[in-house]
C-alpha cells in the first residue's frame, strides 16, 4: 500500500463528508449496492492484498478544476509524470490553453486535463482486448498495458484524449486516478502538486470548500454527451466573445449568446488556398488504407463471381467454369493475407493478435475482425474443398462458398462500424458506409476484369459480356460512392464542430488533391457508364479499360488516405509547443523529435 508520510499536508487529503446520491445525469454515486460481494475486494495494488480505509471507497469520484486559478505551470503534468515514471513524450495530465481578445484585454484560458473516468466509458466499449474495467471503487477506469495489444483504438473514441498510445513501447496507457494513493485518504499526485490549487479532487458533485460553481462544461471542453465524464469545473472570468487555440489545428470556439455556451467554429487561420500536401498523406494507418481497399475488392470479387454463378449468367459462369477459377482463388487469398499481415504489423503488440476477439459483445474492432476471419478462413476451405472431385467435397465447397458470400459484406459493415465515432465528426457519417460498400462493388468488379481478361484473352475466349458485366457493377459502386461523398460534404460545411473543420482542410490543405479525387471520380463514372453501352474495337477496348483501371486506383488509394488523415477529433486543445500537431511535424522535420526533452517522436509502429 501506498505509504503516508508523517507531515502529509491538509490539502493533499480527501475530504468528503457528505455526498449527493445521484449525479447530474441521474446515474447513482453509490457504486454498489450494500452488502454486495465486490464490496471488502483488494486492488492488489503494489501486489499488497490489502483494502483502504477510505469511507467513500464505493462512490464515483472525479476531479474538479478551477479554470480561473490555473497559471499554467505545468506542475500537475510533471507530478503525474514523475509518479508513473513516463517518458517525455507521454503525458496522462496535459495543460493547454485558448486565448481570445486584444490589447489592453487580453485574456487566456488554461485548461488541465487527464482521464475523466467517465460514467459510460467509450474506451472500455471500443476496446477489442479488454484492456479496460470500470471498477467499484472510486468509479475508477484503469486500463491494463499488459492486456492491450496496441491498436489504439481507444485513442480514437475517446473525445478527451486520455488514453497514451506508446509508439515506442507499442501499448497504451492512462491516467489511473491514483488509486493507489485515494486507498489511504490521499488525493491524486497532480491534485496535490497544483501551485495555484486550481485542482481538486473528490465524490462527483461535490463541490470543492471556497468555490461557487461545479459546470460540467467550459470554453474549449469537448461535449459531454459522449460519455459523462466525472469532472467539475468552475470558470466565473468574463471571457471574449471569441477564443482561438495555439496549437495548429484551424478550430475556435465562439460564443452563443443564447445559450451562453462556447461552440467549436473553423478558425480559418490557413487562408483559403488550394494545395497539394501529397506528402501529408501518408500516416501511421497506411496499413489499414491498404487492408480495407485489398479485403473490400476481394469480397466484392468473389460476390460476383459467386452470385453471377447462381443468377446463372453466362460470362460469370464461365469464370467459375474455367480453369483458371481456383488459381484466382488462391491469389485472391494470398492477397487477402498479405493485407492481413499488413494489419496485424500495424498493432502495437502483434504478438498478441489474437486477442482482438476478446469483446465480440461490444467492440467493432472485435467484430470486424471476426467477420474477416470468418470470410477468409471459408473462402480457404471452399478453395481446399473444390480441390477435390468427389460428392461430399463438392457439397463442403458449395457450403463454404454461402458461408464466404454472407460473411464477407457482414465483415464490411463491421468494418463501417468502426468508425462511427463520436469523437470523430468526419468518420460519424453514413458516407463511410457508402465508400466501403461503393469500393466494393467498383475494386471487385475491376479485380475480377484483372484476373479473367487475361484469361479470356489467351484462350481466345469473348470478353465483351464480361466487361459489361463489369461496368455495370463498377458504375453502380462509383454512383453510390459519388452520392455518399456529395451528401458528407454537404453535412460537414453545414453542421459545423470539428466536421466543419475536417471540410476546411479538405478544401485548403488537400485542396487541389481533394479536387482531383472528385474530378477523376466523375469521369470514371462516366466512361464506365459509357463503357457498358459501347462497343470498341479490342485493343482500343484494352487500352481504355487499362486507364480506367489505373485511375479507379488512383482514386481509391488517394481517397482512402484522405480519410484518414483529415480526421479532426473531438480532443482538447494544446499549448504552442505541447500536444500540438503542428509542432510534432516541425520537430519530426527538423530532427528536434532526436531530442528526449522535446517529447515528441516519430511513430515506430
Amino acid at each position: 500500500m501506498y505509504q503516508l508520510r508523517d507531515d502529509e499536508p491538509q490539502y493533499a487529503l480527501l475530504n468528503d463528508k457528505t455526498c449527493n446520491e445521484k449525479n447530474r445525469y441521474g446515474k447513482f454515486i453509490q457504486t454498489i449496492e450494500p452488502g454486495s460481494q465486490l464490496q471488502g475486494v483488494s486492488l492488489k495494488i503494489n501486489g499488497d492484498s490489502g483494502i483502504g480505509e477510505n469511507p467513500n471507497r464505493y462512490k464515483q469520484h472525479g476531479f474538479h478544476f478551477t479554470a480561473d486559478n490555473c497559471i499554467g505551470c505545468h506542475a500537475c503534468e510533471a507530478a503525474c509524470s514523475e509518479k508513473n515514471d513516463n517518458p517525455a513524450h507521454i503525458a496522462f495530465r496535459s495543460v493547454g490553453y485558448i486565448e481570445g481578445g486584444t490589447y489592453p484585454d487580453f485574456k487566456r484560458l488554461n485548461i488541465s486535463m487527464a482521464c475523466n473516468h467517465c460514467d459510460d466509458p467509450v474506451c472500455l466499449k471500443g476496446c477489442p482486448t479488454r484492456a479496460y474495467t470500470k471498477f467499484a471503487e472510486y468509479g475508477a477506469v484503469l486500463q491494463d498495458p499488459d492486456i492491450c495489444f496496441g491498436c489504439g483504438y481507444c485513442t480514437w473514441v475517446c473525445p478527451y484524449n486520455a488514453p497514451q498510445l506508446d509508439p515506442v513501447k507499442g501499448e497504451v496507457s492512462k491516467c489511473n486516478m491514483c488509486v493507489d494513493r485515494l486507498e489511504v485518504g490521499l488525493k491524486p499526485a497532480c491534485v496535490a502538486a497544483c501551485l495555484g490549487n486550481a485542482l481538486n479532487f473528490g465524490v462527483i458533485e461535490n463541490t470543492p470548500e471556497n468555490r461557487q460553481q461545479a459546470k460540467a462544461e467550459i470554453p474549449g471542453f469537448p461535449r459531454t454527451d459522449i460519455t459523462h465524464p466525472n469532472i467539475r469545473f468552475q470558470q466565473t472570468k468574463t471571457l471574449p466573445s471569441e477564443m482561438t487555440r495555439t496549437d495548429n489545428m484551424s478550430l475556435k470556439y465562439h460564443k452563443n449568446h443564447e445559450s451562453t455556451k462556447f461552440e467549436p467554429v473553423v478558425d480559418k487561420k490557413k487562408g483559403i488556398k488550394r494545395s497539394w500536401n501529397l506528402r501529408k498523406l501518408r500516416s501511421r494507418e497506411d496499413p489499414l488504407v491498404i487492408f480495407t481497399l485489398v479485403s473490400q475488392a476481394v469480397i466484392g470479387a468473389f460476390l460476383m463471381m459467386f452470385i453471377g454463378k447462381l443468377a446463372g449468367i453466362e460470362a460469370l459462369q464461365q469464370l467459375t467454369n474455367s480453369s483458371a477459377y481456383l488459381p484466382v482463388i488462391f491469389i485472391m487469398l494470398a492477397i487477402e493475407a498479405f493485407a492481413l499481415f499488413l494489419s496485424t504489423m500495424h498493432l502495437g503488440k502483434p504478438h498478441r493478435f489474437y486477442r482482438a476477439f476478446n469483446n465480440l459483445k461490444y467492440s467493432p474492432v472485435s467484430r470486424e475482425v471476426a467477420g474477416i476471419a470468418v470470410f477468409f478462413n471459408s473462402l480457404g476451405a471452399h478453395f481446399l474443398a473444390s480441390l477435390f472431385d468427389f460428392e461430399l467435397a463438392q457439397t463442403a465447397a458449395l457450403f463454404f462458398a454461402y458461408a464466404a458470400a454472407i460473411s464477407g459484406p457482414i465483415a464490411v459493415y463491421f468494418m463501417y462500424k468502426i468508425y462511427r465515432i463520436e469523437a470523430r465528426p468526419y468518420w460519424n457519417h453514413w458516407q463511410v458506409l457508402t465508400a466501403f460498400f461503393g469500393n466494393m462493388l467498383t475494386l471487385g468488379g475491376l479485380l475480377t476484369a484483372i484476373f479473367f481478361v487475361p484469361v479470356f484473352v489467351y484462350s481466345s475466349q469473348p470478353i465483351e459480356s464480361l466487361l459489361q458485366l463489369v461496368a455495370i457493377l463498377m458504375s453502380l459502386g462509383l454512383l453510390i460512392e459519388s452520392i455518399g461523398h456529395f451528401f458528407h460534404a454537404r453535412y460537414l460545411n453545414v453542421k459545423g464542430r470539428e466536421g466543419s473543420v475536417s471540410y476546411y482542410e479538405q478544401i485548403t490543405t488537400f485542396g487541389k488533391t481533394y479536387l482531383l479525387r472528385n474530378c477523376l471520380l466523375g469521369l470514371n463514372l462516366l466512361a464506365v457508364s459509357l463503357l457498358i453501352f459501347i462497343s470498341l474495337n479490342p485493343v482500343i477496348s484494352l487500352l481504355v479499360w487499362s486507364l480506367l483501371a489505373i485511375s479507379v486506383l488512383v482514386v481509391a488509394v488517394t481517397g482512402r488516405a484522405m480519410f484518414y488523415v483529415m480526421v479532426v477529433p473531438t480532443t482538447m486543445p494544446g499549448a504552442f509547443f505541447w500536444k500540438n500537431k503542428g509542432f510534432e511535424e516541425h520537430a519530426i522535420e527538423t530532427g528536434l523529435a532526436n531530442v528526449v526533452q522535446a517529447g515528441v517522436i516519430a511513430d515506430t509502429h
